[in-house]
């Protein structure tokens, strides 16, 4: 799946706000705001459920990665999110 459909089926579902679970969340780390070199998705599969974490990491960009983008619709598709939450930005790790 190129990077160009991939974004736009995470938006779209992002777009769609609380729908109930199972959840996922995004949330995009790096050494600076520009560039994001982590990304960290959560998955809930019920409220009050333990999440499940998962990170994927790249030296270039993660958001402009193809297969990364790509495993994250695919994890979309296989929790069967109905909501899908997307932190804003990019957090600095520590």
């Amino acid at each position: 799946m190129n990077i160009d459909k991939s974004k736009k089926r995470i938006a779209k579902k992002v777009k769609m706000g609380f729908k109930g679970y199972p959840q996922l969340s995004i949330a995009y780390f790096g050494d600076t705001k520009d560039i994001a070199t982590e990304v960290i998705v959560t998955f809930t599969a019920e409220e009050g459920a333990e999440p499940q974490n998962q990170r994927f990491a790249s030296q270039s960009d993660v958001r402009e990665d193809e297969v990364i983008q790509s495993a994250l619709v695919k994890i979309m598709e296989r929790t069967d999110a109905k909501t899908v939450l997307e932190v804003e930005g990019v957090a600095i790790k520590s």
